[in-house]
């Protein structure tokens, strides 16, 4: 087994790659919770690693089969909540969980059925001021967003959601004082790398783009 570290893994690129088949090709993503409203009005709460923005648009990449794509497919609002790394414990409580009854065939061997995601996480749900469906009180970051686009990813698998975010919330501490940014010294996503948790390292630069240097 390769136990090296990233700070043991060498700079030096030249060397000799290896060809390899992944599993999954997680290779660090954001961590993201999206509540969504059920049929009956009530709410779902689903942990996701595949998201990323273009500019005020965020694009999601969501299993076919989950209650989150049935929800986003008819009801387009959402909220998209970025939890902090310390709080990984909460992703991964509602990780085998599913809000889709009867529980889809293909996760029936690791999945079970649960109606109230937020209590299950031990979470809050916090009234949103544009959608309907709540935010994640505990979370540093929340996006209220709504649907504008869904389709099918090229292998049928997955739905490519783009959601129009209308607002953004943020906890005081990581916003640089007295202006409209969030500050990266102060603020941390959860990272999902190849199905483990992580947090961000030391800062190694910023970009000339950037406005918080």
């Amino acid at each position: 087994m390769n136990t090296a570290t990233p700070s043991s893994v060498p700079t030096d690129l030249s060397c000799e790659h290896v060809t390899v088949t992944p599993s999954i090709l997680y290779f660090g993503t954001p961590v993201v919770l999206l509540s969504t409203e059920n049929e009956d009005g009530s709410f779902n709460l689903a942990p996701m690693s595949s998201a990323w923005a273009l500019g005020h648009v965020i694009v999601l990449g969501l299993g076919v089969g989950g209650q989150t794509a049935h929800n986003l497919r008819s009801r387009r609002d959402l909220v998209i909540n970025l939890p902090a790394p310390a709080q990984w414990p909460a992703v991964e409580r509602l990780a085998p969980l599913t809000g889709r009854t009867p529980v889809p065939v293909d996760k029936r061997d690791s999945f079970r059925f649960e109606p109230d995601k937020f209590a299950a996480a031990g979470l809050r749900p916090q009234p949103s001021e544009l959608v309907r469906p709540p935010r994640v009180a505990e979370c540093p970051m929340q996006l209220e967003a709504r649907v504008a686009q869904v389709r099918p990813d090229a292998s049928g698998e997955f739905l490519i959601v783009e959601a129009q975010v209308l607002k953004v919330h943020a906890d005081p501490r990581i916003v640089v004082t007295g202006s409209q940014h969030i500050d990266p010294a102060a603020w941390s996503p959860l990272i999902y790398n190849f199905r483990h948790y992580y947090g961000l390292g030391p800062e190694l630069g910023h970009s000339f783009r950037s406005r918080t240097a």
